[in-house]
């Protein structure tokens, strides 16, 4: 049941920001996110997001880095995606 990241890619609010996410379910994804420390209004709709200086840490407590692209196709594949707007 593995948690996944991405880089810390995402620029917001003058910092670089990881994905967290999983492709088992939601409690499994709060579950490390709290272990973590991170804050429950870090999560958006189907995934953490994480400032850069999380990211070691969040790796040291076992979650998987891959890539951007790798990380929506799991989450898809889990059925686990929300999209922000309705697709077509």
């Amino acid at each position: 049941m593995p948690v996944y990241i991405d880089p810390p890619t995402w620029p917001g609010h003058g910092r670089l920001w990881s994905h967290l996410v999983s492709d088992t379910s939601y409690a499994e994804l709060h579950a490390f996110a709290a272990r973590l420390g991170a804050p429950p209004r870090a999560f958006e709709r189907d995934h953490y997001d994480l400032p850069a200086s999380r990211y070691a840490e969040a790796v040291r407590l076992g979650a998987i880095e891959i890539g951007s692209k790798e990380l929506v196709r799991r989450l898809t594949a889990a059925g686990l995606r929300r999209r922000k707007y309705p697709g077509p």
